[in-house]
């Protein structure tokens, strides 16, 4: 199964980390985000990507470039360039996609259309992680036979929770999953007959594509409660770098 991946955003409230980089390449320790959602991906048996490019779409290019032919150990033909690359490598194989850097995300997704053919395939962006049972998701919508499932995930509060105890003492906990409230995740498995409802460049998947699937019935929720990050703001992504700083970051299901 395909994995679409959502890469051509601006990622203007990062400006800080995004003025070079688009924000999937941005690093959480020493690997572009884009990279961590990829591993998760490939631990559940997926390994074929078509990613969406956009803003500074040559820096995700030259990244895999430069991993497939430099990472670790190489042979080099000085007569005739050619270089041989030893040890093992992600058995991935990438697809890199023009998409238009103004291109709205269900635009972007319709111009995958050659790319994705008419299979059911796996969506979610270039900006989240998460440990989602990938699998369970993906026998969750073969179960329903609707178009569309999106991952529906408890966002972290952006405070601090404190948890009273009898005796007036407290624990304290960063940024815990809330208790209440769902929202759209990603991590979205999609029937090929999606792309009938983006009309164009302009169409947003998530306030036209997926309210219409809605509207009619189309669409389903897989409910999954535990950790779920984007990158929205500098905040989010020191609180991601902290996590996987400490050892055993939460979203990291492979080994």
């Amino acid at each position: 199964m395909k994995v679409v991946l959502l890469a051509g955003g601006l990622g203007t409230r990062l400006a800080e980390e995004t003025d070079i980089l688009p924000k999937p390449m941005v690093e959480i320790g020493e690997h572009p985000i884009l990279w961590h959602i990829m591993k998760h991906y490939a631990a559940a048996g997926m390994s074929e990507f078509v990613v969406a490019l956009g803003y500074r779409g040559d820096v995700i290019k030259r990244f895999f470039l430069d991993r497939a032919t430099l990472e670790g150990d190489v042979t080099i033909s000085v007569a005739d360039g050619q270089v041989v690359p030893h040890g093992e490598r992600e058995p991935w194989t990438v697809h890199l996609i023009e998409t238009g850097r103004d291109t709205n995300t269900g635009g972007r997704v319709k111009r995958l259309g050659p790319w994705v053919g008419d299979e059911p395939f796996m969506l979610t962006y270039g900006d989240g992680v998460s440990n989602v049972d990938l699998n369970a998701l993906l026998a969750f919508h073969r179960s329903h036979g609707r178009l569309a499932t999106i991952t529906a995930v408890r966002p972290p509060s952006r405070f601090g929770s404190i948890s009273f105890q009898g005796d007036g003492s407290v624990e304290f906990s960063e940024k815990p999953q809330m208790g209440e409230g769902w929202i759209n995740g990603g991590f979205m498995v999609l029937e090929p007959r999606v792309l009938d409802y983006i009309a164009g460049d302009s169409t947003s998947l998530e306030a036209i594509a997926i309210e219409q699937l809605a509207a009619e019935g189309q669409l389903m929720a897989y409910a999954h409660d535990d950790f779920w990050q984007c990158v929205d703001t500098l905040r989010d992504l020191r609180y991601l770098r902290g996590l996987w700083d400490a050892g055993n970051p939460p979203w990291v299901t492979w080994t």
